[in-house]
């Protein structure tokens, strides 16, 4: 008999969400971010492949596989961080409910709840390190694709800019039962980098894409 657990991904929408919704603690909100910057993924993939064999926009041709291969990875890289972020929340739980009755059970139960800890802020620190290559993608494709489907890189620069934001106060709200500052503040440092990059091509992508104008293949010189 199979005991693996359900992979988010084979789940419906409505069970995914149902699951989201109960009184169950996974899937939360570092599932949930990491589900939604694989759909920011999913539309950068969405928006290469509509511009992709368009006369007008061959000179952007690599641009478009390009992004398209980042998409279609970061959405399977994304769903996967999803199922490990529930699972490294239930190797936190479990630890906390270790036995601290004798003296080495308390070293033994403080010592998994660090190294779960650690998991737990590792996992979505991953996620926010592949919002980046999300956006990062994205921005490289706005004003060099199909106009038509441009917004659809508006909304996927909203996306991974709120997943970014809600996995790092998952990795946040872990730091304090790693019991190492030293690494806890290397983590923060790296945090607010890693988000002060998403930020910025967010909102790159976002002007570019209102702009409406189109801007020159990736390379070629301007006056």
């Amino acid at each position: 008999m199979d005991d693996a657990p359900v992979r988010f991904r084979d789940l419906t929408l409505d069970e995914f969400v149902g699951r989201l919704a109960s009184a169950e603690p996974v899937p939360g909100g570092g599932s949930a971010s990491a589900v939604a910057a694989s759909l920011a993924a999913g539309l950068v993939a969405m928006v290469a492949s509509l511009s992709e064999g368009r006369p007008k926009y061959v000179m952007h041709a690599a641009v478009h596989v390009r992004a398209k291969a980042a998409g279609l990875e970061l959405a399977d890289r994304l769903l996967r961080i999803a199922d490990e972020d529930a699972a490294a929340y239930a190797t936190f739980s479990a630890a906390l409910k270790l036995p601290r009755d004798t003296e080495e059970q308390q070293v033994l139960r403080a010592a998994a709840i660090r190294g779960a800890a650690r998991v737990a802020a590792e996992v979505p620190l991953r996620c926010v390190e592949a919002c980046v290559e999300v956006v990062t993608a994205a921005e490289l494709l706005a004003a060099r694709c199909n106009v038509n489907a441009s917004s659809d890189l508006h909304v996927a620069a909203l996306l991974v800019e709120a997943a970014a934001r809600g996995a790092a106060a998952n990795v946040m709200v872990n730091l304090p039962a790693v019991g190492d500052p030293a690494w806890a503040a290397a983590t923060t440092d790296r945090l607010d980098e890693l988000l002060d990059r998403v930020a910025g091509l967010c909102a790159t992508t976002r002007e570019v894409v209102a702009s409406g104008e189109s801007r020159p293949p990736v390379g070629a010189a301007t006056a």
